[in-house]
């Protein structure tokens, strides 16, 4: 199969990494996803990366917390899901840098746009954690920064349902899946697929989104191979 794209990011929740238990990491599905990112790779497709924390900590579990206090919490658990995923992508033979948003430099370098840029054309995978650097927003928004400051030709987000529906189909099972949507319906409808300010920004710069069940076999060299899979957002 030939890749349909060059530069993607890929959005990853942290609770996908936890599998069937939730919380934690989950060896096993990890361990499809570097699978797969092998193959990706191995294709000749530069791929960066963002991971939610969301296994660990989410900013909104600190209920009593002052809000700045929990997101960076929040944005630590993305580094302990991003040097896990490093971890495994290098044991797989995958050269990973891991970049922070947050300056932490004895475990990882501090985000640099440029830098990032020449590990892509090094043939490394780039792990871009701690999302934004800043409290009030979500890994979503920071996925979508990262998309257009990368100038990725999409973003992926691997989701644990297989898709963008009207409502939530776990509770619902009427729910309708979109197999397309626009981002403005997104944004008006407040359909709860990605924030949005992560939308608008995608919006605006134009950069489509794929969304799609990362528990689908081969689901993520599949999307990358151009199979239609799951819901696209775009300006269309």
């Amino acid at each position: 199969m030939d890749p349909k794209y060059k530069r993607i990011l890929i959005k990853l929740s942290g609770e996908a990494l936890a599998g069937s238990e939730g919380h934690g990491l989950n060896e096993n599905v990890i361990a499809k996803v570097v699978d797969q990112l092998a193959e990706v790779h191995g294709m000749g497709v530069q791929i960066g990366l963002v991971i939610g924390g969301g296994n660990f900590w989410r900013g909104r579990d600190g209920k009593n917390m002052d809000r700045t206090t929990a997101d960076h919490m929040g944005m630590l658990a993305t580094v302990m899901n991003s040097l896990a995923m490093m971890d495994a992508l290098e044991k797989r033979g995958v050269s990973t840098r891991v970049q922070t948003a947050l300056t932490m430099t004895n475990v990882a370098e501090p985000y640099i746009l440029r830098k990032a840029i020449n590990h892509f054309e090094k043939g490394r995978i780039v792990i871009m954690a701690c999302g934004t650097g800043n409290p009030y927003c979500s890994t979503d928004t920071a996925a979508a920064l990262r998309a257009c400051e990368i100038q990725a030709d999409v973003l992926m987000m691997a989701k644990n349902i297989d898709g963008i529906y009207d409502s939530d189909p776990r509770t619902n099972p009427d729910a309708k899946k979109y197999e397309h949507i626009n981002y403005l319906d997104i944004i008006k409808n407040d359909i709860k697929a990605m924030d949005a300010t992560a939308a608008t920004m995608c919006m605006e710069n134009d950069i489509p989104v794929l969304a799609f069940g990362l528990d689908e076999e081969n689901s993520i060299v599949r999307v990358v191979c151009g199979e239609r899979m799951g819901t696209v957002i775009d300006n269309n």
